[in-house]
């Protein structure tokens, strides 16, 4: 991105930029590879002058993370309307958007490296969690969710995290299955949880009451039904 001519700028306009330009050469490449210099150059301004604005590359680094978080957690935000299945899908698309246009910084920030070591992006990171992990409570209709719960949310956000990671390595997964398979993820990791909860149950069930056949998860008991011929009936002694 550059800006083709240079034009002054106030403070804030130019610290924009500035963090639009960085948030852009960090989606392509490593933080750690992505240099002032380089940084300069696609703003059309001096290094000097990006110093004038940031002391370092690592507090802009910080400022165009503190974007893409709000960006990334602004994701999980779907109004709670409609089947729970089609609500997350939704989300997952919008999640897979953001992996598929930050590819190496998303997987430099989510892996850690030199740019990324400091306390104050890892609390961002955790507060892109955070903000997921309470998105979706509000989409189950749980403000004080039981300790299982509170897992199975938890471990799918991280499932979900791992999942793209591992997606961008080699995309040999078509990434709309993906999303769906994320989905039934969820609704796998809470069906274990119902075994052993009352209180998960009930909440299961009351999403699965609402859920239409033709739906996400409609779809998941259907392939889940479609295997049952090749399960070998247990004999009885």
């Amino acid at each position: 991105m550059t800006t083709g001519v240079r034009r002054r700028m106030g403070v804030e306009e130019r610290r924009r930029q500035l963090i639009g330009v960085a948030l852009e050469l960090f989606s392509r490449r490593s933080p750690e590879d992505v240099s002032i210099d380089e940084i300069a150059v696609a703003a059309g301004i001096s290094r000097p002058l990006v110093y004038h604005y940031f002391p370092g590359k690592q507090s802009l680094y910080e400022a165009a993370l503190r974007r893409a978080a709000d960006e990334l957690a602004a994701r999980f935000q779907e109004p709670h309307e409609g089947p729970l299945g089609a609500r997350l899908l939704r989300v997952m698309g919008r999640f897979f958007d953001f992996v598929e246009e930050h590819g190496p910084g998303f997987a430099a920030l989510m892996r850690g490296g030199p740019a990324v070591g400091s306390s104050t992006t890892n609390a961002m990171i955790d507060e892109v969690r955070q903000a997921a992990y309470v998105q979706i409570l509000a989409h189950l209709g749980v403000t004080d969710p039981p300790a299982r719960l509170e897992l199975v949310v938890r471990s799918w956000v991280s499932l979900a995290e791992s999942t793209a990671l591992l997606w961008l390595e080699g995309r040999r997964i078509p990434r709309a299955e993906l999303e769906l398979q994320l989905v039934h993820d969820f609704t796998a990791l809470a069906a274990v949880s119902a075994a052993y909860d009352d209180e998960v149950a009930a909440i299961l069930l009351g999403i699965v009451a609402g859920e239409p056949a033709d739906g996400p998860l409609g779809d998941l008991m259907g392939r889940l039904a479609s295997l049952l011929p090749r399960v070998p009936a247990q004999r009885v002694p």
